[in-house]
């Protein structure tokens, strides 16, 4: 039996991706559409026998997309090949990588995937994905499948196929995600709902605060720590080594969505942990706090000062601050620390209407060194 083996492409470098425009607006692919894409260039490659080096497939949102398809490898009974993920302008840590496709025929009819090196294995309950199988979420399993039926058409009634993804240098990338505290190990996930990656897709980084959330809730937290960026969390979790570290959740700006999501999983405590600026934005209703949504009010914490007794010129001086921690600077200077209990206390009281009192809620006030400025909570 001779193996045709076209491997290393002498133009592959040249499909390689651009780098990332920081600035930029250029849309990329999903993992989940290029191990599709993968996918049914491999089985045409089989039926065929020889390599496919463009491949078309249709992505969730009825739109069709071509790719190219690189190191290849065609045998009688399996033929191989890689996409290379392009995610645009969006800061993805995939960008670049190899996602492949091993497709081969099997006696038990229907299309089988499975995942290999690269691929995570789920390992904890709360992703929607059996404990013990592949990262590859429902989405992109009915991408590969279509794609593959597209390609395969009756050749499929009488028997089946199997799919085996990869990415080579997975199990790296996955250390630069989230994958290793939601229990997926020893890979990326195979992700996607639209297909297409949206450049700085707030989306997406809703939707994983908001599968943290779940994954926690899964797992028998009754108790989540939201912190407003990975510096404050770090400073719980050493706060708090009694929780899991499911328990601790980076919500980054999305607070109300946060808040809801542990609403719907009926978590009985929420602790927002975070720093003066985030804070001031929260104490102040805005439950959403990206510095290019809402700038930290000055005036909004001198009168925080005013309410603790602070002198009209300190809080001119508070007025004309440079940012929220040269308030805190300039509250600490005077010896006016009640004030970040009193900022704790309003930040409790937005999140506690918000949540309409369904459990409790607890703020922690942290400096840059991670000691604690301020404290407050509310029972349900």
């Amino acid at each position: 039996m001779n193996e045709k083996v076209e491997g290393y492409d002498e133009e592959e470098d040249l499909l390689l991706p651009p780098p990332r425009n920081k600035g930029g607006l250029r849309t990329g692919y999903t993992t989940g559409a290029c191990a599709a894409a993968a996918a049914k260039a491999a089985t045409l490659a089989l039926i065929e026998q020889k390599a496919q080096r463009e491949v078309t497939i249709w992505l969730p949102i009825k739109k069709e997309a071509t790719f190219r398809a690189v190191r290849w490898h065609v045998m009688p009974e399996e033929a191989r090949c890689c996409v290379v993920k392009d995610a645009g302008d969006d800061p993805d840590v995939t960008h670049g990588a190899y996602i492949c496709a091993a497709v081969s025929w099997c006696e038990a009819p229907g299309i089988e995937i499975t995942g290999g090196e690269g691929v995570g294995v789920v390992t904890k309950p709360g992703l929607g994905l059996d404990i013990g199988q592949p990262a590859i979420s429902r989405v992109p399993r009915r991408m590969i499948i279509s794609s593959v039926e597209e390609a395969a058409g009756s050749l499929l009634k009488s028997r089946g196929v199997r799919v085996a993804l990869s990415v080579p240098g997975g199990e790296e990338i996955a250390k630069k995600t989230l994958n290793p505290r939601l229990g997926v190990i020893g890979g990326i996930s195979i992700l996607g709902v639209t297909g297409i990656v949206q450049p700085y897709s707030t989306n997406a980084w809703r939707a994983t605060v908001v599968q943290n959330i779940f994954v926690a809730a899964a797992n028998g937290c009754k108790e989540i720590v939201l912190s407003t960026g990975g510096q404050s969390e770090a400073f719980a979790q050493k706060l708090r080594p009694d929780l899991l570290d499911l328990a601790f959740v980076d919500m980054g700006i999305f607070t109300g969505e946060a808040l809801r999501a542990c609403v719907r999983k009926k978590v009985e405590r929420a602790v927002l942990c975070g720093m003066v600026g985030k804070f001031s934005k929260l104490a102040q209703g805005h439950l959403q706090t990206h510095v290019a949504g809402n700038r930290v009010d000055c005036e909004f914490l001198a009168s925080l000062m005013a309410a603790c007794g602070a002198a009209p010129s300190v809080c001119d001086q508070v007025r004309g601050a440079n940012t929220a921690r040269h308030f805190a600077e300039i509250t600490i200077a005077h010896g006016l620390r009640e004030v970040f209990s009193l900022l704790c206390k309003q930040v409790v009281e937005v999140c506690f209407a918000h949540v309409e009192g369904k459990f409790a809620v607890e703020a922690i006030l942290f400096d840059f060194e991670g000691a604690i400025l301020g404290r407050a909570q509310r029972t349900a």
